[in-house]
């Protein structure tokens, strides 16, 4: 089975990668990186998700895979985007974060509070070649915290394209759910076509 590497310590992210690979190219193993973790000096999500990726490539000699995303809020100007894992300082603290986040929107009514979470994803094939994908997922934010499923900012995140009346934070959605219509499974399917080739020429 041909293996490619995710560019990330964060479990959460490997078990979503797993599962989001797995209902595409069942054939294709992800595994975790258990490299050095670069310093994600870029201004943007490809930028950074570059930055992984080469990382973990050169560290591994395999394909690598590395997805740089975060949380972008329309009234914040986007923010905080890149700096979505570090929002409330340089600890990664995600409970922070969040709270950060809702106090600075806490006056904002809530036709005003539109936000995408945005995936962008690296692939980086050793001795030959590099491709970045996108994918959007647009929604708005709750004004408190629901559900205890997902991770990050999920809590407060209201998918658009719910029924009004049984609108649900990404946290009171289950893994399946998330998987199927993710920032990152959009990121993902734009990248499918990218892998078709791997593996079954190596």
């Amino acid at each position: 089975m041909p293996r490619i590497v995710l560019a990330t310590h964060n479990p959460h992210k490997v078990e979503e990668f797993q599962a989001i690979v797995a209902a595409t190219r069942p054939d294709l193993e992800v595994i975790g990186y258990d490299g050095p973790e670069p310093v994600e000096d870029g201004t943007t999500f490809a930028a950074n998700a570059l930055i992984k990726a080469r990382a973990a490539a050169a560290h591994t000699g395999l394909p690598a895979l590395a997805d740089d995303s975060g949380i972008s809020v329309d009234v914040l100007g986007g923010s905080p985007g890149v700096f979505s894992a570090y929002w409330a300082g340089h600890r990664k603290d995600a409970v922070a974060n969040l709270e950060l986040l809702l106090d600075q929107l806490s006056d904002i009514a809530d036709p005003h509070r539109t936000a995408q979470f945005v995936s962008t994803i690296a692939l980086v094939v050793p001795d030959a070649a590099e491709h970045v994908v996108e994918g959007v997922w647009p929604g708005r934010l709750a004004t408190s915290p629901a559900g205890a499923g997902g991770f990050g900012y999920d809590p407060v995140f209201i998918p658009d394209g719910q029924a009004s009346d049984a609108e649900r934070t990404v946290g009171e959605w289950t893994a399946d759910e998330k998987n199927a219509l993710s920032h990152r499974a959009r990121a993902f399917a734009a990248l499918v076509p990218l892998l078709e080739q791997l593996g079954r020429d190596r």
